[in-house]
């Protein structure tokens, strides 16, 4: 977990802030990233004061930067100002909900069976130079099958995965909960030829299941763009009425089929 340095008037009560969250199992990089931004914001303004003109002060000059999409950081600062009060600091402003992000429910899109077979079958053609050319099939595979988030594959470290075993241990994901999977031989198998390939090419040392060409773990981002690159190698739809494919609608497949 990324630990910043703070250096504003409210440093003691952010590492507190940070210590309280890690403490009840919540840590998050974006949180504090978040409060090293608005720690810098207070230090290049000379903002002494935890009050309404600093905190929307520095939201407003956030917002200006921001997708308005893209608006959960809000609710850091806010949270922050609840920590100070309950803390003994019945002055800190505690951000208007005004200022709560507005959700942006995304219409799921329903994978046909059709649809589920041209794009594995493009999966296990993909290729590129780097480890999602043999990976790709896998890591898709594994939310096809398990009803996995993105996210949760994306973090799967090698000691997760128990394929003679057949279970896969989900960790710390959404909720801050974990749970056990099982999972079919097929799915085990394929899981432990794929991890045979990755150590391979770059050594069985590496924690991660899945990695990028620089033996990190996979960014977030490359999910989308793997996904609409076999998309469109299947040559399938880009849309249906209005509703985008996605990685998610994996798991909202498993729900449903």
């Amino acid at each position: 977990m990324k630990r910043y340095q703070y250096t504003s008037k409210f440093a003691a009560d952010m590492d507190a802030f940070i210590d309280f969250k890690a403490s009840v199992g919540i840590a998050s990089n974006s949180r504090n990233w978040t409060l090293y931004d608005f720690d810098r914001y207070c230090v290049e303004h000379g903002l002494t004061q935890f009050n309404r003109q600093t905190v929307e002060g520095w939201v407003i000059n956030r917002k200006a930067m921001t997708s308005p999409n893209h608006l959960t950081w809000v609710s850091h600062i806010r949270e922050l100002g609840r920590f100070m009060n309950a803390s003994g600091n019945e002055g800190a402003y505690i951000l208007s909900d005004d200022f709560k992000a507005k959700m942006v429910r995304i219409q799921p899109y329903l994978l046909t069976q059709a649809e589920v077979g041209a794009f594995f079958a493009a999966a296990v053609e993909y290729k590129d130079a780097t480890p999602w050319t043999w990976q790709a099939a896998c890591f898709f595979g594994l939310m096809h099958s398990c009803g996995l988030r993105p996210c949760e594959v994306r973090r799967l470290q090698r000691s997760n995965v128990h394929p003679e075993a057949g279970e896969i241990d989900i960790m710390w994901s959404k909720g801050h909960r974990s749970r056990k999977l099982a999972i079919t031989d097929e799915v085990a198998k394929m899981v432990a030829l794929c991890d045979t390939k990755t150590s391979a090419a770059f050594g069985s040392e590496r924690p991660a299941l899945f990695i990028s060409s620089t033996g990190n773990p996979v960014a977030s981002s490359a999910i989308g763009i793997i996904f609409h690159r076999i998309w469109e190698s299947a040559s399938l739809p880009a849309e249906k009425g209005g509703k985008h494919p996605r990685p998610y609608a994996f798991r909202h497949r498993f729900a449903y089929a």
